[in-house]
């Protein structure tokens, strides 16, 4: 009797036919199947890498920033807020004379109103202070806002801070050519600062007409010369000036030729400054202005020889108006008043009567 077949009992070949078609040859042994750890594993070790290549990228890029950061700040192109109570301002002497600054109220109106639009240049110092190069004006604007305010945004200023290594000759002339872009500086600031210079004994000058070549050499020639008069005078007189930054140029170059041609001149001006000493500024300039009128007959008779008359030039005055000061500066064909006082809030028909009146009177 024959067996029963199964129906699962298939009898498959061992071998492919020859002539079996090609896209039924398989190409590779399927691949083995992962169980669920094993896929997590793999997965797992995957996302590992990823991270690890990200993180790496991401420390790449900050290395990159960091580099360029530093660079950027020995560039001095980075700013940043230093707070007040961490600035000195004790390296360099400087140009702006101490005392009444008109300009310092429109500074501090312009600060609080729209900020600082200019930063201010610091160094650093090793005992983790910062010392200021430039913007002494705008750091005495911030301090006053403070004080006045209490205001924690006027507690520190924005600054450009710079590794210390500029000599103090580069100091000296960064805040010099910055202050010599404000036409206001005077001459008599520029003298007291040149005289500052060469006495100071870590400058390595001490010939004040040299220090002028070293501190202005961006002025022109002209402008040397008249800084190297005016600090004749200041010699002469330092100590006695309570308003040097208001005495003209005109009037500076005539006195400091007075000394130059009598040295009793000096003495005298000093002991009539000395007598008044609760002097405004105009009371200082008009006794100033006294020793110059002595010599006025002698320089006119001079140029009438020689058929020149002396070219007119600008004056500079302060007067006081009630409990503030006015810097008036009177030119040919010009008249500038400076006041810490809105007029443009004022009724512009009183305005207009005011200034009238004044006119009339100087008619």
């Amino acid at each position: 009797m024959a067996k029963k077949r199964r129906m699962f009992d298939i009898n498959m070949p061992t071998e492919m036919p020859t002539d079996a078609p090609e896209a039924a040859v398989p190409t590779s042994a399927p691949a083995p199947r992962r169980g669920p750890m094993a896929t997590a594993i793999s997965e797992a070790a995957n996302s590992t890498r990823q991270r690890q290549e990200i993180e790496e990228k991401i420390r790449a890029e900050n290395d990159a920033l960091a580099h360029e950061h530093v660079r950027l700040k020995g560039l001095g192109l980075v700013m940043e807020l230093v707070p007040l109570n961490a600035i000195s301002t004790s390296k360099l002497t400087r140009d702006r004379a101490k005392g009444l600054d008109l300009e310092l109220a429109e500074l501090k109106g312009s600060i609080a109103e729209i900020g600082l639009s200019n930063p201010i240049r610091l160094e650093t110092r090793t005992d983790g202070l910062y010392e200021l190069v430039q913007g002494f004006r705008r750091l005495s604007a911030y301090r006053e806002l403070f004080d006045a305010t209490g205001d924690e945004q006027f507690g520190a200023i924005p600054a450009v801070v710079t590794e210390a290594g500029d000599t103090l000759e580069d100091l000296y002339r960064r805040m010099v050519d910055e202050n010599l872009v404000r036409k206001d500086i005077s001459f008599g600031e520029m003298a007291k600062l040149a005289l500052e210079y060469a006495n100071d004994p870590e400058t390595g000058e001490t010939d004040p007409d040299k220090a002028v070549a070293t501190l202005y050499k961006s002025a022109g020639y002209q402008k040397r010369s008249y800084i190297r008069n005016f600090i004749r005078l200041v010699r002469e007189l330092d100590g006695h000036l309570l308003y040097l930054p208001q005495i003209p140029r005109a009037l500076g170059l005539s006195l400091a030729s007075l000394i130059e041609a009598d040295c009793a001149v000096g003495q005298k001006i000093v002991k009539s400054l000395d007598a008044r000493p609760s002097r405004t500024a105009e009371e200082e300039l008009e006794i100033l202005r006294s020793f110059a009128k002595e010599a006025q007959p002698t320089k006119m008779a001079a140029g009438k020889s020689g058929g020149k008359r002396p070219a007119p030039s600008k004056t500079s005055f302060a007067l006081a108006v009630g409990d503030r000061s006015a810097k008036c500066t009177a030119a040919q064909g010009k008249l500038e008043i400076k006041l810490d006082r809105d007029f443009s809030s004022m009724d512009q028909e009183r305005l207009e009567q005011a200034i009238r009146q004044f006119l009339e009177t100087l008619d």
